[in-house]
């Protein structure tokens, strides 16, 4: 582990080069916060990526790239004189000492949940009109409902036990083929979306992240439909010429690599 002297140094040298970039590279300096935005949501799902592969020299690299992004952004606001990167670590130094009133205050919580809900407290004391406020409007509906979740279970709008989310996912399937069987497709499509909203609360009573689990499937799909048109491939023929017992054979054969 480098000691803080080295690591200050190594972000002392990074904001130098980003000064150097914005003076003289002709694309750092046409570079403007809504050209750098969507770059940065790019680099924030390949950090995930990384992060899902276990791939630590990946995750370094991507952090790499994304606080070249925070940098960059914090260097655009210098100039227009509206806030610079000491501005940017001040104030979440702020809100973190704000926020953990049980580690710079006198305050006393007994777990994680305790800290959760200390939390939304303390940001609607700050003014926040509702605990949702935090929510971007921009994420995933996947995650966006996580969040959502996450949100009002800190101020105790929750179930009690996991059991009962379970059972609150069955009644929604059953709604469901209720609404299927009935034919009606806008009620259909509100139903499957209550259905995935119950399946994401219960994934948070489970301990699971649904996005990380999501994606954890998609991968494995990939590799295997990827393994099944090799084989094919292989065999000289194209998927479509294959029925699907055969190309069964193959996807058996992927599921046990």
């Amino acid at each position: 582990m480098k000691t803080r002297a080295l690591q200050l140094k190594a972000f002392d040298r990074l904001l130098t080069i980003m000064d150097e970039l914005r003076e003289q590279c002709p694309w750092d300096k046409k570079q403007t916060m809504q050209t750098l935005r969507h770059l940065t949501i790019e680099e924030t799902y390949e950090l995930g990526d990384a992060i899902l592969d276990n791939d630590l020299v990946e995750v370094k690299n991507e952090l790499g790239d994304l606080l070249l992004h925070i940098v960059f952004y914090a260097k655009i606001g210098s100039e227009t004189d509206d806030f610079d990167i000491a501005d940017v670590c001040n104030d979440i130094c702020e809100k973190l000492i704000n926020r953990h009133p049980h580690i710079y205050g006198d305050v006393n919580v007994k777990d994680e949940e305790e800290v959760k809900q200390n939390w939304e407290n303390i940001k609607l004391k700050e003014g926040k009109k509702s605990v949702l406020e935090g929510v971007p409007n921009g994420l995933p509906a996947l995650v966006k409902a996580n969040r959502i979740q996450d949100k009002v279970a800190g101020v105790g709008f929750d179930w009690e036990k996991p059991e009962q989310v379970f059972e609150k996912v069955q009644e929604e399937l059953v709604e469901l083929q209720h609404e299927i069987k009935e034919g009606n497709a806008d009620k259909v499509e509100s139903e499957f979306g209550d259905v995935l909203f119950s399946l994401i609360n219960y994934a948070r009573f489970l301990n699971i992240d649904p996005e990380n689990a999501l994606e954890r499937t998609n991968k494995k799909f990939i590799n295997r439909f990827q393994y099944l048109e090799t084989k094919a491939k292989e065999a000289g023929k194209t998927l479509k010429e294959m029925t699907l017992s055969e190309m069964d054979v193959y996807w058996e054969e992927a599921k046990s690599i």
